[in-house]
């Protein structure tokens, strides 16, 4: 059996008995402190919760469509340090340095002030009672849909940290430049796989990225001088109009020039016809025959592109959540509860 078919049959069975496995099963995962992440979490303690970070969300992408990648964004570079627990939202103070000072996060990291916003209604709504880790996770989600992509069910039931990892931020998330083994190394870490990892990617299907994340590929990928071979001349010449040899670090490009602002399958087709704009995204395609099987069946169904996406971002968002007595419920997404 193919990979293709292996995961095709993957997804069909999983969708197939969801449906009947009851709300309290479905989406249920165990936490880090003893207790369970579920959709329910906050039926009774919030009821209005998720249709409050619903709105403040909307109102945000409504006035900024990019605002859309940018808050999924920050739920990937959540997890990938210490678990999903809020460590990115903590600004520096005390003994904290915070994550947002990072490589990856550093003039590129932005949404925080509608997590602010989201929380900000949520302490009148119901005070002490949705953590700013769930935010994260359901900003993420609703981000998704307002861009046109899928919906899923969010466990819901995690903890803030009060702590951050500056180290963790700069080491545990995939970089534009690793290589296909350390990125699928980095990814196992966090318990997730190759689909995941292939799947996941699908999330630059939206947003944009710094020329300073790329620019090696425009003029010397492997340190002879000379520009990626795996990158389309005409799209290489393209993006050197705006990203030149040195300067202009900060000019943003978009990650799918197709549509940049739509949540579809567009993404794989670009790898497929050399124009990924980052290293990260072309090595899917050039570097391992699994991945490439991975991103031609998901440039041909995207309908299965979206159902394996809801999948891995419900699976992604179960990094070591702390739950419990673990953690806290910061009142202040930006720093932890004093007592």
């Amino acid at each position: 059996m193919t990979l293709i078919t292996t995961l095709f049959f993957m997804v069909v069975t999983v969708l197939a008995i969801a449906p009947h496995l009851g709300p309290s099963v479905v989406g249920a995962h165990k936490g880090g402190g003893g207790g369970y992440l579920y959709p329910q979490f906050y039926d009774h303690s919030c009821p209005r919760a998720q249709e409050i970070v619903k709105s403040v969300v909307a109102q945000a992408v409504a006035k900024e469509t990019r605002m859309a990648a940018s808050l999924l964004r920050l739920h990937f570079h959540d997890c990938f340090v210490k678990g999903c627990d809020a460590s990115l939202l903590l600004d520096s103070s005390g003994t904290i340095i915070s994550e947002k000072r990072s490589n990856p996060n550093r003039n590129s990291a932005r949404g925080f002030e509608v997590l602010d916003a989201v929380k900000s209604a949520l302490e009148k709504e119901c005070p002490g009672t949705v953590s700013c880790a769930d935010i994260i996770a359901l900003a993420a989600r609703d981000s998704t849909v307002l861009a046109g992509g899928p919906s899923w069910e969010v466990p819901l039931g995690r903890r803030d940290s009060r702590g951050a990892s500056l180290s963790g931020s700069n080491n545990d998330i995939p970089a534009p430049n690793n290589t296909l083994p350390t990125i699928i190394t980095k990814f196992k870490l966090q318990g997730l796989d190759l689909v995941d990892l292939v799947a996941l990617s699908g999330s630059h299907t939206i947003g944009f990225s710094r020329c300073t994340s790329f620019r090696q590929r425009l003029y010397n990928q492997t340190g002879n001088g000379l520009p990626d071979s795996t990158l389309d001349p005409s799209y290489a010449a393209q993006l050197r109009t705006g990203c030149p040899r040195s300067g202009g670090d900060q000019n943003i490009f978009p990650l799918d020039p197709a549509s940049p602002a739509h949540f579809d399958n567009n993404y794989f087709k670009n790898i497929i016809y050399s124009k990924g704009l980052l290293n990260s995204d072309e090595v899917l395609f050039s570097k391992s025959l699994k991945t490439m099987e991975l991103v031609k069946l998901y440039a041909q169904n995207n309908d299965l592109f979206f159902q394996q996406f809801a999948i891995s971002m419900v699976k992604m968002g179960n990094i070591s959540p702390l739950t419990g007595e673990k953690g806290e419920i910061r009142k202040h997404c930006r720093k932890i509860n004093t007592y």
